[in-house]
């Protein structure tokens, strides 16, 4: 009698088990993207606005920190805005206040 293995019921233990690892830590996750999202905003803003430095630029001040390559950063110029996003996750926004320097936008 050979032992028959049932790959279908393989592939969907191991799914279950994936989505149940993903749900378990998603809390986590985006807590921890919210605030790597919310750092790089705000270290983007100042770089960029009042410091004067170009976004390109600004985004290699965060290079090599402990979970900054998942951060994206997008400028406004027309809001003098900063938004900072990890995909699936978190988006944070710091804007340019006169008289304030970068804040964050409540989210």
């Amino acid at each position: 009698m050979t032992a028959r293995i049932n790959w279908r019921i393989i592939a969907v233990a191991l799914t279950l088990g994936v989505a149940a690892f993903c749900a378990w830590n998603w809390a986590a996750w985006r807590a921890k993207a919210s605030i790597a999202a919310g750092f790089g905003a705000r270290v983007a803003c100042s770089c960029r606005y009042v410091e004067g430095r170009d976004i390109k630029s600004c985004g290699t001040d965060l290079a090599g920190l402990p979970s900054m390559g998942i951060v994206h950063l997008s400028d406004r110029p027309e809001a003098r805005a900063v938004d900072a996003g990890v995909p699936l996750l978190a988006r944070r926004t710091a804007r340019a206040v006169p008289g304030f320097g970068c804040v964050m936008d409540g989210d």
